[in-house]
């Protein structure tokens, strides 16, 4: 019995920022996984990935991730382009890969499956009403909320929302994807309509200027945590999801699990590539108070 399960597929990121452009491994299964490289955990990654990128998942391995592999025809490829701030990209799409399905996960039990879909269809709505009945399902529904138009990435609704978000027990959006889902430009108003759509718990990023938390019925104010420039935040959702989890699984309230996760996710704002640090590094920066 896992800990955390996290679901979704390797990519291949491009990574474009002012100066600088980087090639490298990314998606909510490779950020949210090493973020818990040096954490005390029962976790394990089910991914897809085609055998041409299969090293990425390899190295997850290496570095101790547990992680079970299917094989795609395709692994994800996108190009992320930053103009100036951290908070904002441009989003291609070039390749995607071949969805999970339901007997991947006969042997795999987990107390928290969290779902990081790069596209729709990654993860089929019969796989996410089968794990409803297995345990929490926390989801990343940034994936959903994609089209792919001549490899341009563009924000849409959920069409399935309404039916599968009673399915949620934890949701992560950011401001642009709740008003996506929810057509609410009040983080409030939106935090509130996703509950009343049947999500336990919703948690609406907003970058520099930290995230809220809406859970039974309370709003939980998170600061941002910023100990210096920021340099590339891809898979800085993804970091503080791992941090936030990590937290709730160990019983945490949403409040200082949300501390730690922002936490963490400021410390992996200062470097290109995933968090690497230690339990023991984020609670030197909650302890030090870097508060933006």
């Amino acid at each position: 019995m896992y800990d955390i399960c996290c679901i979704g597929p390797i990519t291949l990121d491009k990574i474009v920022t002012p100066g600088r452009v980087v090639e490298m491994a990314g998606g909510t299964a490779f950020y949210f996984s090493n973020a818990y490289r040096n954490m005390e955990l029962q976790y394990v990654l089910v991914t897809t990935i085609a055998a041409t990128e299969k090293r990425f998942a390899d190295t997850l391995s290496a570095s101790g991730i547990e992680v079970k592999v299917f094989p795609s025809r395709h692994t994800v490829f996108f190009e992320n382009i930053y103009r100036g701030d951290m908070d904002h990209r441009v989003q291609k799409v070039w390749q995607q890969s071949d969805a999970f399905s339901i007997e991947q996960f006969k042997d795999v039990h987990a107390a928290i499956y969290h779902l990081g879909p790069m596209l729709p269809g990654d993860i089929p709505a019969e796989l996410i009403r089968h794990l409803s009945g297995r345990g929490i399902v926390s989801l990343d529904v940034q994936g959903l909320l994609r089209e792919a138009r001549n490899n341009d990435v563009h924000a849409i609704d959920w069409p399935m929302k309404k039916e599968l978000l009673p399915c949620i027990d934890i949701l992560k959006a950011n401001e642009d994807e709740m008003f996506a889902l929810t057509g609410e430009k009040d983080i409030h108003k939106g935090a509130a309509l996703l509950a009343d759509w049947g999500v336990k718990e919703v948690i609406i990023t907003l970058g520099s200027k930290g995230s809220l938390i809406y859970y039974d019925q309370v709003y939980y104010d998170i600061p941002a945590y910023i100990i210096g420039p920021a340099v590339d935040a891809t898979g800085c959702g993804d970091t503080y999801m791992a941090g936030y989890l990590y937290q709730r699984v160990k019983g945490a309230s949403p409040q200082m699990a949300g501390q730690f996760a922002s936490a963490m996710a400021g410390l992996k704002i200062c470097a290109s590539g995933p968090f690497e640090g230690s339990k023991e590094d984020v609670m030197q920066l909650l302890d030090g108070e870097s508060v933006l």
